[in-house]
This record gives C-alpha cells, structure tokens and sequence, in this order.
C-alpha cells in the first residue's frame, strides 16, 4: 500500500510539474526579446492563428501620451520602434499639412486582412457559387431541356410590357451586365489579364473598367427606380404564388402550367431578389464612391453590437473606424453581394432567353404569342382580355 500511494503522489507531482512547464512554454519569453515579439509569435502567425498584438499596441513608450511628446523630432523620448507602434494603432499624435479625412491616418493596421481575405475566401467562395449556378443551370437543361410552348400557336400577340416598362428593364439590366463584367475583371484581373497583354496593357484594360464602372452606376441606381416604381404593385405575394410553388411552377414537368398573374411566383423571387439587393449593393458603391461623407459601417455595427446578436455568436463588430477601414468593409460587402446578384441573373438571363421559348419577346417587342401567356399567365391574360372586351363593348357602333 505504501509503494501503491508512493507511485501515485509521484504521478500527481509529475503531472503538476509537466502541467507548469507546458503553460510556461505556452506563455511567451516577453524578458527575453525585451518586450517585443517571440518566436512563438512568429510560428503562431504562420500556422495562422490568432496572437494578442496588445504587446504591441500597448509598449509604445513612456506612459504612451507623455512618452510620445517630441516623437518626431531628433531628441525624441520615443524610440524609433515606439514611434511605429503609435503609428500603427493609432495613438500617435499626428500633425499634417493636408487636411484630408484620411490623412492624418500614416499606417493602416487592418489593411492586411481585407488583402487576405479579398484574394483568398472572397474570390475563392464567390467563384463557386458563380460556377455552382452555371452547372446547375446547365444540369437543368440537359434534363429538361427548352421549355416549349405547348399547345397550338395562334398567331395572335398580346402586348405584355410597354415602351416605358422596357426602357427600365434595359438600363437596369444592362447597367448591371457591363458592371458585373468590369467589376470581375477588377477581381480578376491580375491573374487572368496581366500574363496575356502585360502590366501597361492592363493597367489601361483597369482604368478603363474603373471608369465604367464608376460611372455606370448612376445608370444602375435610374434603373433600379423605374423598375422598382413600375412593377412593385404586380409584385406583392398572394395566394397563388403558393400553388404556383407547390406545382414547381411546370418547370419540370412537361405539359404542367400552373395559374400565375403578370408575375408568377419565381418572377416575384427574382424581382424582390434585384431590389434588395440593388438596394445593398447601391448603398455600398455610393460609400466607395464618397468614402468621407458616406460611412456605413461603423454605425451599422454600433446598431447591431446595441442588440446583443453578435455578442451572442462571440463577435465583437468594430464602432470606431478609419475611412481606409470603412472602404475595406464596403469594398467586401460590395462583392459579396455582386456574386449572389450575377448567380441570380444568370438564371434569369437563361430563362428569360434560350431556356423558355417565347419568353425573350416580352422583353425584345413587348408582344407575347397569347397561347404563350395563356400557358405561364392565365390570369393575367384573362383580365387583359376583360378589359379589351370592355373597351370594345364601350365603344360606340359604327
């Protein structure tokens, strides 16, 4: 029993001792470099994870404010490292000639992130979904095929949109078109572009894209307007979008046509999907174009970090912003939503054109063959064929 209990006190000591030294080779040698960064810190970067840079932020002279006065000058109580530090989180007191917004803002500290992240899980995840609904889109077709108009053609057209409600459709969607490729190209550019015409010929290719791009919006966002003012009313849910849903709209079943106003149901997805969206990528474009009078994103995180949401997912949203870092949030929320917006509008490009036969014409003339909107608008062709028949019942004999 005494060597049992022997082994057993040796075993716990061993273990308290083992335990000691491994969190005192977790904790970094601070003493030994002086305060400044550690191997370990290194390695931890490199294997990518999260190191406290309050050894950093904090050692930046002698009581910080006081330790900082004179920092500039050739007799200064700050060491060179202190001054960079200071500069770099921003407690340095910084005097400058030019009165920007931003100019007083030396070294950016957050820059390297939205570097990472924009080259790296942006474009990576923003590509599959692009690609995702491409195959998708391409996988339907196989299966389904062409949507045809099913019964007899009757050579009679009615008229489905008119010159106004086209002109909309157009500066909205082709707006976003030249966007969208511009705004890829930008993405993109560099490592698709620069091999094939050079660093001069795509610097040309960019500054044009920037233009366009910049410019276009304005296009865009009249678009957005006349369309939102146009078709929000033939827009709003009811009924029988449900059963519009529940028979999957006859997409996949041939012969099969449910019932569907002006707007079927999947219209109506599509169409709330542009202007939410719109909306939000509008937003962000206008905050990158006026950077200095159009912040969103400090006071969007002081509003939801007001709600406990965050907390609650063990976020911590920043409140108090550079206009460098304002630009960097809006610059990824800007392309995020870019990538869901072109996948929604390719699928409906694809219908809209070569997917659905018949479907282009509503948008190219404005006419439909009426058993076309008889098969995929029942009834909205009964109520403009009441109202025809009305009109022609008003109308004085001759």
């Amino acid at each position: 029993m005494r060597l049992i209990y022997f082994l057993l006190v040796s075993i716990f000591l061993t273990g308290v001792a083992w335990a000691q030294d491994t969190s005192e080779a977790q904790e970094p040698e601070r003493a030994s470099t002086g305060g400044a960064t550690t191997l370990e810190d290194i390695l931890a970067r490199q294997r990518g994870e999260k190191v406290d840079n309050s050894y950093r932020s904090e050692n930046t002279g002698q009581g910080n404010a006081e330790g900082l006065l004179g920092q500039l000058g050739t007799r200064g109580v700050a060491s060179d490292s202190d001054v960079y530090r200071a500069l770099r989180y921003g407690s340095a007191d910084v005097t400058v000639s030019s009165k920007g917004p931003a100019a007083s803002v030396l070294i950016q500290d957050g820059g390297m992130w939205w570097l990472n992240f924009r080259t790296g899980p942006l474009r990576e995840y923003g590509s599959y979904i692009i690609a995702g609904m491409a195959a998708i889109i391409l996988l339907f077709f196989l299966i389904r095929g062409k949507i045809r108009i099913d019964g007899e053609k009757t050579g009679r057209t009615v008229l489905r949109f008119n010159g106004f409600e086209r002109f909309g459709h157009w500066l909205f969607a082709g707006s976003f078109l030249i966007l969208g490729i511009t705004g890829l190209l930008t993405l993109y550019g560099r490592d698709f572009l620069m091999p094939i015409f050079g660093k001069e010929g795509f610097a040309t290719i960019a500054q044009g894209c920037k233009w366009l791009h910049n410019n276009l919006a304005w296009a865009f966002m009249i678009g957005l307007v006349i369309v939102t003012i146009n078709w929000i009313s033939h827009n709003i849910p009811n009924r029988v979008d449900l059963k519009w849903l529940a028979a999957g709209g006859g997409l996949f079943t041939k012969g099969s046509h449910p019932p569907a106003k002006k707007f079927n149901a999947g219209q109506k997805i599509i169409f709330w999907s542009c202007i939410l969206l719109g909306i939000s990528i509008s937003l962000s474009g206008l905050s990158l174009l006026f950077p200095f009078e159009m912040p969103l994103f400090a006071k969007t995180f002081s509003v939801a970090n007001a709600t406990g949401l965050p907390q609650l997912l063990g976020l911590d949203l920043p409140t108090q912003m550079s206009p460098q870092e304002e630009m960097q949030y809006a610059q990824v929320w800007h392309v995020m939503v870019a990538y869901i917006f072109i996948a929604i509008i390719i699928a409906h490009i694809y219908l809209g054109s070569v997917g659905m036969e018949g479907a282009f014409d509503a948008m190219g003339t404005g006419e439909v063959e009426e058993q076309w909107a008889r098969e995929h608008h029942s009834l909205w062709l009964e109520e403009v064929q009441e109202k025809e028949a009305g009109k022609a019942a008003a109308s004085p004999a001759e």
